[in-house]
């Protein structure tokens, strides 16, 4: 099945209601400008066209583009999933971790077939652990993964604690777009990023996939310098 990208709200609604039925409906909200959309882009089109997923739909939106049907979802960074079946929403996705989407998708689907998945089964699709060579190779590709990275707990939408939500609240201020990344939803990650930062705690922002600092931090980057995202990425 062929990914469609939308158009326009009307094209997005026949799509979601009298097309869709009652198919798993992924809507996979990017932009051109953002480097890890690029990579999930190749991820998305790959999986529409694998016949496990004949019953998916896959809709491609430009949140720039479509920015009201992204507002309608609460889509503040790229790039995000959301999964649908019905009209109601199964689970809801951000950051450019392929294992972690085909996971969600392949749960959505089981959940839905009623499926049951067996011990060995698990077993089998446990990941080995990793060194700590592959780990850090992963934070590099993370870090840079956008011009600007927050690593915050919960999502832009949804942040799980008053730090994280303070430093969104910066960026968006600002008018900064970033990718950002849920460190509550890989442990690995969010102790690695530890010791690679040599930071103890989070947020974290990267900018240029260098690390800046923690809220305090680029709070007082920005009252030394009120134009501080602007000159940093500037001379990146």
């Amino acid at each position: 099945m062929t990914v469609h990208s939308i158009e326009n709200q009307d094209q997005f609604t026949h799509l979601t209601t009298a097309e869709a039925g009652d198919k798993l409906v992924v809507l996979y909200f990017q932009t051109a400008w953002a480097e890890p959309c690029k990579a999930m882009n190749e991820v998305v089109k790959a999986l529409s066209d694998e016949p496990s997923n004949r019953d998916v739909m896959f809709l491609s939106i430009d949140a720039d583009e479509q920015s009201e049907i992204a507002e309608l979802f609460d889509v503040s960074a790229v790039p995000y999933f959301v999964l649908v079946r019905s009209g109601t929403i199964i689970k809801e996705l951000s950051g450019a971790d392929p294992k972690e989407f085909v996971k969600a998708l392949n749960e959505a689907k089981t959940k839905e077939s009623g499926t049951a998945v067996s011990q060995e089964q698990e077993e089998d699709e446990e990941e080995d652990e990793e060194t700590e060579e592959e780990l850090n190779s992963r934070l590099t590709k993370l870090t840079q993964a956008a011009p600007v990275m927050l690593f915050m707990k919960g999502s832009p939408s949804e942040p799980k604690c008053g730090f994280s939500r303070q430093m969104v609240g910066i960026l968006r201020e600002h008018q900064v777009r970033f990718g950002f990344f849920d460190i509550l939803k890989d442990q690995s990650v969010r102790e690695g990023l530890k010791k690679f930062s040599d930071w103890p705690t989070f947020p974290q922002l990267y900018i240029s996939g260098e690390f800046q600092g923690g809220l305090d931090i680029i709070k007082e980057s920005l009252e030394e310098d009120p134009e501080f995202f602007q000159h940093t990425l500037q001379s990146a």
